[in-house]
């Protein structure tokens, strides 16, 4: 794991990132609160492009929790089928649409503690609709966020709270509000998983990952040969001889 990234190299690393996306947003389509709200509980074990498909024609006629909410479970299926867990996040959109009706007078609440009480919401979609809809400074630590996190140095953790309170604490205030998309971008289409495009990457000098593709062109390293193992020579052992069956002898009348 490499060393932990200093404040000053921090600052740094944000400099940059602003410089290259001054103003980063969702990639995720929504109209409204409530809509993002959806969106992002869709996209649980989803990606953005598969979601925004599903949502293009359902957000055409449902964009309030009443009329998602009318539109019933097995309607709302038939949206959202291509997406994976669709019975269940159908199930969770339907429940959260019916609680904000009964218990928030049909608008999406402000706070991370009453968005987490809504069905199929946890803290990583109560901070996103916190961050985007609501322009608060929350930072909602994803596979991407919690990759660059502790490849980088930024903030190491062995889960996703623990990334997320160590970002806290390193961000520079006057990069907190977009920090959450600064960093997921960049874990999405330069430091990827299998293989970080560290040869076009801003911050590849900030870094602290040891193992960094300086090349496009890479060759993969090469699979070391397994070691033959000697065996002994196997025994020969004498084939025992064959034993011609004995003639019967016919007695002569």
């Amino acid at each position: 794991m490499p060393r932990k990234m200093t404040r000053a190299t921090a600052h740094k690393m944000f400099e940059r990132l602003s410089e290259a996306a001054p103003a980063p947003q969702t990639e995720l389509h929504y109209k409204n609160p409530f809509t993002l709200v959806v969106a992002v509980a869709l996209s649980a074990q989803a990606t953005d492009e598969g979601v925004n498909k599903a949502t293009k024609t359902l957000f055409e006629i449902a964009d309030t929790p009443e009329q998602m909410a009318a539109l019933g479970e097995k309607k709302l299926g038939d949206y959202i089928k291509t997406i994976g867990l669709w019975r269940n996040k159908a199930k969770n959109v339907i429940a959260l649409s019916h609680m904000l009706i009964d218990e928030f007078g049909g608008v999406v609440p402000q706070t991370r503690e009453e968005l987490e009480r809504l069905p199929g919401v946890g803290r990583k979609t109560a901070n996103v609709v916190m961050n985007v809809a609501f322009g608060q400074p929350t930072i909602a630590v994803d596979t991407h966020i919690f990759r660059v996190g502790n490849r980088t140095g930024l903030a190491p953790g062995k889960n996703p709270l623990e990334v997320e309170l160590g970002l806290e604490k390193i961000v520079p205030e006057e990069f907190l509000l977009h920090a959450h998309h600064w960093l997921i971008l960049h874990g999405r289409y330069v430091c990827k998983a299998r293989k970080p495009e560290c040869w076009r990457c801003t911050i590849v000098d900030l870094c602290g990952f040891k193992e960094k593709v300086l090349s496009a062109d890479k060759p993969k390293p090469a699979k070391k040969a397994a070691r033959k193992v000697k065996t002994a020579p196997k025994k020969q052992v004498a084939s025992k001889p064959k034993l011609r069956a004995a003639k019967k002898r016919v007695p002569a009348k």
